[in-house]
């Protein structure tokens, strides 16, 4: 059994920009999956990739992380195109990765699932459930919020979300991803929504003006870290529910863990890639 097993498909990503094209790997498992091979703790990752791309699964093992990886038809590809303004991005998703099943868990034991769909069927409703009846269920919510289009990638709401949410303990989204999940503009209302839908820990990622969590009818800020230079933003809210869930699964109060998952995603993005560093560098930037 480990403390924390996080489940998702890795992407490979091909992004476009007016100084050419760049493939990489990606996904809320490759972040977070980096993010906690340095801490002290029992984890692991369950993914699915085609044959293609199992290079990327060989890396993460040689960085000692613990992958079982399922074969899958494809792996899937995220394109996404930047103009001269980097804050617009057309997306599309060029192939599909073969969705998990209950069938493929049983086996699969942690104190905490992390799951991180991508797209609205990678993890299915019977999943959910099954793993809340083992453990912590934590959500990134995101990819239930994306509806592919003609390979397009369109922001559209979770149709499962009232029969799933009961199941989920602890769920992430950003700003953005909490207005299209609740309909509701406002951060505060729309975390009690969630929270009347029965989650119990809502988590609320709002960039450099930092995060905000909702917990039995109390509301925590979590001020960001002020980075010593913006280099890569791209898996910053994967890294910082990987230093949450770290602090969680021993036994830290939730604005414990708020706090140090903000180090992390701070550390994160003063570098470009995923966040390698250790927990003295992350104790360095508590301290300040």
């Amino acid at each position: 059994m480990v403390d924390i097993c996080c489940i998702g498909h890795i992407t490979l990503d091909k992004v476009v920009n007016p100084s050419g094209v760049v493939h990489m790997p990606g996904g809320t498992s490759f972040y977070f999956s980096h993010a906690m091979a340095n801490l002290d703790i029992r984890y692991s990752l369950v993914t699915a990739i085609a044959g293609s791309e199992k290079h990327i699964v060989s890396d993460l093992r040689a960085a000692g992380i613990s992958v079982n990886a399922m074969p899958s038809t494809n792996t899937v590809c995220f394109e996404n195109i930047y103009g001269a303004n980097q804050d617009s991005r057309t997306q599309r998703v060029l192939q599909k990765a073969d969705p998990f099943d209950v069938s493929s868990f049983l086996d699969v034991d942690a104190g905490i699932y992390h799951l991180g769909p991508l797209l609205g069927d990678d993890i299915p409703l019977s999943l959910i459930k099954y793993l809340s009846a083992k453990g912590i269920v934590s959500l990134d919510v995101q990819g239930y919020l994306r509806l592919v289009k003609d390979e397009n990638v369109l922001a559209t709401d979770w149709s499962d979300k009232t029969e799933a949410l009961p199941y989920v303990d602890i769920l992430k989204a950003n700003d953005e991803e909490l207005a299209v999940l609740t309909g509701c503009g406002d951060i505060r209302e729309g975390a009690m929504i969630l929270a009347d839908l029965g989650v119990n820990e809502v988590i609320v990622t709002l960039g450099s003006k930092g995060s905000l969590i909702y917990k039995d009818g109390v509301f925590y800020e979590i001020p960001a870290y002020t980075p010593d230079e913006v280099v890569d933003a791209t898996g910053c809210g994967d890294t910082y529910m990987a230093g949450y869930l770290y602090k969680r699964a021993k036994n830290f109060d939730c604005v414990e863990a708020g706090t140090f998952g903000a180090a992390m995603a701070t550390l994160k993005i003063e570098s470009s890639g995923p966040f390698k560093g250790t927990l003295a560098d992350v104790d360095r930037k508590l301290a300040g």
